[in-house]
C-alpha cells in the first residue's frame, strides 16, 4: 500500500529498489533457504536413523553436514559431473548416483559428529538423503507458491 502514492508519482517500486531484493521478497527467501536447511538438517537425522550405516551425534551437527553437503553438491558436484561424463553417458546416467555418495561420503570424512561407514554406506545414505531432499522441495514450492 505505501508504494501506491510513489507509483502516482512516476516512480516504481522498481525504482525505489532496483536489484528486487528489498522488502518481503528478501525475508521470504531468507526464510525459504533457512526452512530447507533445517528440513535437511532433519532428513540427516532421519536418514540415520533408517540406515544403520550412516551416523549424526546430534541436530546441530547435522545442521553442519547438511550445509557441507550442499556446499560441495555447489563447487564440487558439477566439476566431477564435467569430469565424469563420457562414464556418465556410458552408464546412462547412473555414475550421478556415485558422485552424490562421493559428496556424501567427502562430507562425512570432513565433520566430527557425522559418520558413514564406507562407500556402499554413503551410497545408500545419499539415495535416501536425495529422495526426502526432492520430498521437502516439493512441499517447500507448494508452500512458498501460495505466499
Amino acid at each position: 500500500r505505501s508504494l501506491l502514492p510513489l507509483q502516482r508519482g512516476g516512480l516504481s517500486p522498481r525504482t525505489v529498489c532496483p536489484h528486487g531484493f528489498c522488502g518481503n521478497g528478501a525475508i521470504l527467501g531468507a526464510m525459504k533457504i533457512l526452512v530447507r536447511w533445517l528440513l535437511l538438517a532433519a532428513a540427516l537425522l532421519l536418514v540415520a536413523y533408517l540406515y544403520p550405516g550412516v551416523a549424526v551425534t546430534s541436530f546441530g551437527s547435522a545442521m553442519i553436514a547438511a550445509f557441507v553437503i550442499g556446499v560441495f553438491n555447489t563447487l564440487l558436484r558439477p566439476i566431477l559431473v564435467l569430469l565424469t561424463l563420457p562414464v556418465t553417458l556410458l552408464t546412462l546416467g547412473l555414475f550421478l548416483f556415485v558422485i552424490n555418495a562421493l559428496m556424501f561420503w567427502a562430507a562425512a570424512q570432513v565433520l566430527d559428529g557425522f559418520a558413514v561407514n564406507g562407500f556402499v554406506a554413503a551410497l545408500i545414505g545419499s539415495l535416501i538423503y536425495s529422495v526426502i531432499g526432492m520430498v521437502i522441495d516439493v512441499a517447500m514450492e507448494r508452500l512458498f507458491s501460495r505466499s
